[in-house]
């Protein structure tokens, strides 16, 4: 799967020359990050226009029509830009990271009710956005990275913010957890 800054959205298949599926032409906003499920059945992509989009991964272009899938779920998570997401769980809950004009810059929606009232919970952390995010599930902690360097620890069972670390001087853009759950890793622009 590949995102791109035209934001284009197509899929390849190993042992063949061309796309197998293009779900997102260009001309949209560029793609800031695109994720599986864990079971892999499907994906979502967030843009620099903060939206996110779900789709179904087992959906080929039908050749004799030419129709493109569409998304099962598209809305806008953040009102500036999207930097990233990740599924919680069952991916019926999903927590994104952007810049909303809000501050409400690490939010939490449930796919499974209407967009309306699809937001469980925004968390105020990270004033000049939040640019990446990551899922420690055996903790039920979110971790979160931002522009001006800080690491942002939240409690999910909770729903609070536990810490908030001078990680870096610039923006945080990597988070990776060890498989045991007893550290995580950063990485920054510079």
């Amino acid at each position: 799967l590949t995102g791109a800054q035209d934001g284009s959205v197509r899929m390849f298949e190993w042992g063949h020359a061309q796309q197998i599926t293009c779900f997102r032409s260009g001309g949209n906003s560029r793609v800031t990050r695109m994720r599986f499920n864990y079971q892999g059945n499907k994906f979502g992509i967030v843009d620099a226009d903060g939206y996110i989009s779900l789709y179904q991964t087992n959906w080929k272009c039908c050749p004799l029509t030419g129709t493109s899938p569409k998304p099962y779920l598209t809305w806008q998570c953040h009102n500036k830009t999207a930097n990233d997401f990740v599924f919680i769980s069952s991916s019926s809950l999903i927590a994104t990271a952007g810049l909303s004009s809000d501050n409400r810059n690490i939010c939490l929606w449930d796919t499974l009710v209407s967009p309306t009232n699809s937001l469980v919970h925004a968390f105020i952390c990270h004033d000049s956005g939040a640019t990446v995010l990551a899922y420690a599930p055996k903790h039920q902690l979110l971790i979160s990275g931002g522009r001006k360097g800080f690491t942002c620890i939240i409690d999910l069972r909770q729903k609070q913010q536990q810490q908030l670390l001078q990680s870096h001087d610039s923006p945080v853009k990597a988070i990776a957890v060890d498989p045991t759950e007893e550290y995580f890793v950063t990485g920054s622009a510079e």
